[in-house]
């Protein structure tokens, strides 16, 4: 069976009322595109009427097929799911709010085809969105690629087009949490960027609240870097200075009469040491948690059905990705 040139994954959740438009969408963009090509949904365990949405787009188009999970394991995991079932030479990552244009995805193929064999969405504008997210999504890229020991591009998300080398190489990272965007960095090859205008969401609410954005800024911290626990070090060494300067005032205080005999000394160690202390562990508690995860070898996602794929995907509880479909003919 001859394999598509180009896959979209489209991770969805609780996303009922943008379906009919995205379809229109997608359909009025593949239709000018000069190759063959997929459409993976991955319901990420959808609570609304998304996954009844997405059978009707699927008994109408072949091309279209769906991924549904047995619950929600996240936006991350999704896109792995359909990394591992997309089968085109050129495979592009898009949320289904609208938010990552189509459009768009024909300059990546022009990219593509010019020997690139990653072309991230590069965000020149952000509409829609509040000065607040604005400012600490720019705080926190620039936060993280200073932590991290390699190159990742300032102002994008997962939308990005990916050669099957960089597919293939992707699948074989099978770490529990997941930062897919740095990632793809991490693996390397040709990479260059598409500026876009980001427009707001179509309809509904956004999918990533400040809690989840907290636990994802710190998702890409740890997976990436260990500049965190470095952090004992300097603290060790700061308290060692204020240490010696409070040794030096305390025994100029106890000389001088000035105040209750080791009052001061006794209150300043200890706020200095149980702050310390307690920074320290929580920053050993989220490293360790990432190694107790790791080691229990769950499966990232257990996939409860699937439609227009294979039967044998629709049970993917398995540490290792699919195996690798055949080539085009």
């Amino acid at each position: 069976m001859q394999r598509p040139a180009l896959s979209l994954i489209i991770p969805v959740y609780n996303e009922e009322a943008i379906i009919e438009e995205l379809d229109r969408r997608l359909k009025a963009f593949l239709a000018e595109v000069d190759e063959t090509w997929e459409v993976l949904f991955v319901d990420d365990g959808s609570q609304d009427g998304t996954p009844a949405a997405l059978g009707q787009l699927a008994a109408a188009e072949p091309r279209y097929k769906v991924i549904s999970f047995s619950r929600n394991f996240g936006h991350q995991i999704a896109i792995t799911a359909g990394m591992d079932r997309a089968e085109g030479d050129a495979v592009v990552i898009m949320d289904a709010d609208l938010q990552d244009p189509p459009e768009v995805v024909t300059e990546m193929i022009q990219k593509w085809r010019e020997g690139y064999d990653v072309v991230y969405g590069q965000r020149a504008i952000r509409h829609g969105e509040s000065v607040f997210k604005r400012a600490t999504a720019a705080v926190f890229y620039r936060v993280l690629r200073a932590l991290i020991p390699i190159e990742m591009p300032l102002d994008t998300g997962d939308f990005r087009l990916m050669s099957r080398s960089v597919v293939l190489s992707m699948r074989a990272l099978r770490e529990q949490h997941r930062f897919v965007r740095a990632m793809v960095s991490w693996v390397g090859f040709k990479q260059t960027a598409v500026r876009y205008e980001r427009p707001e969401r179509f309809a509904g609410d956004t999918k990533y609240p400040l809690r989840k954005m907290i636990r994802f800024a710190i998702d890409g911290i740890t997976s990436f870097s260990i500049v965190p626990l470095r952090v004992a070090t300097w603290l060790g060494l700061l308290s060692g200075v204020v240490a010696i300067v409070t040794s030096a005032w305390a025994l100029y205080a106890a000389i001088t009469e000035q105040t209750v005999p080791g009052w001061a000394t006794i209150m300043i160690a200890v706020a200095l040491a149980a702050s310390a202390q307690l920074i320290m562990t929580g920053v050993l508690g989220e490293y360790i948690g990432r190694i107790y995860e790791e080691v229990k070898r769950r499966p990232l996602y257990v996939v409860a059905d699937t439609l227009n794929l294979p039967s044998t995907d629709a049970s993917s509880a398995t540490m290792e990705p699919p195996a690798e479909p055949s080539e085009r003919s």
